[in-house]
């Protein structure tokens, strides 16, 4: 069977917007431990150009400022004081700031950051924890996002919507209005951090953005593969993760149970060195379940007794099919069903075609292939190839509404679309 006969392409592109904006440290001040001497300096030039000015001229400066920038932010003038707050420590002995000082003084540490300017890509989808709302017969889920802004820096952001009965997908409204987590506590570990986040309840979960925030994570948080993982009755939502520094990579973990707080923590181990980790919807064995690639070319299956550490795995499935002969990865957690575990995988083909099949697994061994799409189920479209990377349909996850699945895919890592599929019928277009 063609999957043209059964894939049911949407037309709800998510595009990115660069008129969504947050405010970010501005060097030569990006956090006082970062400064050097020469930074240190141009710091408290600014400052004592700032207690330079007549009151008057300060408030004045002050106002025009907010008139610009009011409304395009929560909480500006907080935002500024709590900036001055934390420059303090490069500064040198001053008198004590007004608070006009103290506020024009942080808004010069700061500036405006276009998140998604770029790109907004590489979707995963879960369940919604808030079913309120939910059509009849249908649910509410969350799709959390890549998005990519100056300087090719990776930073993950979310969208909310409902899936009727018969599949139909409806997109919520996004907030214009974009904020970073308040960071609970940060605690060093073995070659990293764990850092504990909490955005404002009241807050839109559009305007939720989670912005690297350790030496890890430097230069991007990239493709977060979420899972609704289930342990003795208790839920929880994991994303394996890429850390990139700028130099280096390796998998860490995001964890929460409500999309407000949120826990981030290094994965240790051999297998956590690489990249597109996805962990099983729940325990096999009485174990973790991994599906990783190791060696930049096959999938491997890997188990662990601490969600933390991962080494070793055994490779189960190889290129096989000409779309997939360069490499083959998954395209995020498994997912359940009576004849077994279904996978997305994205294979690299001629000319870096990047195309999605599928595999299903035996539900106790799942290393035991019983059957896989020999053709893509999702390949790049004529009107979809391009973009800053051609050529390119990829998912970070899928999920299972009653008898369909609806998968969020990435175009050309640019923007996203979405594709529903009967499950019956992607069943019988593999081959076992």
């Amino acid at each position: 069977m063609s999957p043209a006969s059964f894939l049911n392409r949407q037309a709800l592109f998510l595009r990115p917007d660069p008129a969504r904006v947050v405010v970010r440290p501005f060097k030569p001040a990006t956090e006082p431990r970062d400064l050097n001497p020469k930074e240190k300096t141009r710091a408290n030039h600014i400052v004592d150009r700032v207690l330079a000015l007549e009151p008057e001229a300060a408030a004045s400066q002050l106002i025009d400022v907010l008139e610009n920038f009011d409304g395009r932010h929560r909480n500006l003038l907080k935002t500024f004081e709590n900036r001055a707050d934390e420059m303090e420590e490069a500064f040198t002995p001053h008198p004590e700031f007004s608070r006009i000082q103290r506020q024009l003084i942080g808004a010069y540490f700061l500036h405006e950051y276009s998140f998604e300017s770029a790109a907004l890509f590489n979707p995963s989808i879960v369940l919604h924890p808030d079913q309120t709302g939910a059509p009849p017969g249908g649910c509410r889920f969350i799709l959390s996002l890549r998005s990519v802004g100056e300087g090719h820096i990776s930073s993950l952001t979310f969208r909310s919507g409902s899936i009727a009965a018969d599949g139909g997908i409806v997109i919520d409204p996004t907030i214009r209005l974009a904020s970073v987590p308040k960071v609970l506590s940060r605690t060093a570990v073995l070659d990293g951090e764990v850092v504990h986040l909490e955005f404002a309840t009241d807050e839109d979960i559009t305007e939720r953005l989670i912005f690297p925030l350790t030496s890890s994570q430097s230069n991007g948080i990239e493709d977060a593969r979420f899972v609704r993982f289930e342990d003795d009755g208790k839920r929880t939502y994991y994303a394996t993760y890429t850390a990139y520094s700028g130099s280096a990579i390796r998998s860490e973990l995001l964890q929460t149970d409500d999309f407000v707080r949120f826990r981030m923590s290094p994965l240790y181990g051999s297998a956590a060195r690489n990249k597109g980790m996805a962990l099983f919807p729940r325990k096999i064995d009485g174990r973790y379940a991994m599906i990783g690639r190791q060696d930049n070319e096959n999938l491997y299956l890997i188990y662990s007794d601490d969600l933390s550490v991962w080494d070793g795995g055994v490779p189960f499935m190889r290129p096989r099919f000409p779309w997939e002969f360069v490499q083959i990865g998954n395209c995020g957690s498994p997912i359940e069903l009576d004849e077994g575990w279904l996978l997305f995988t994205h294979g690299v083909g001629p000319v870096r075609k990047y195309s999605i099949g599928a595999a299903l697994l035996d539900k106790k061994d799942p290393s035991k292939i019983l059957a896989r799409s020999s053709e893509p189920i999702v390949r790049p479209e004529p009107s979809e190839r391009e973009g800053y990377v051609p050529n390119v349909v990829y998912t970070c996850g899928a999920m299972r509404h009653g008898e369909h699945i609806i998968l969020p895919y990435a175009l050309s890592d640019t923007a996203s679309n979405f594709a529903t599929m009967r499950i019956d019928a992607l069943l019988r277009a593999m081959e076992g």
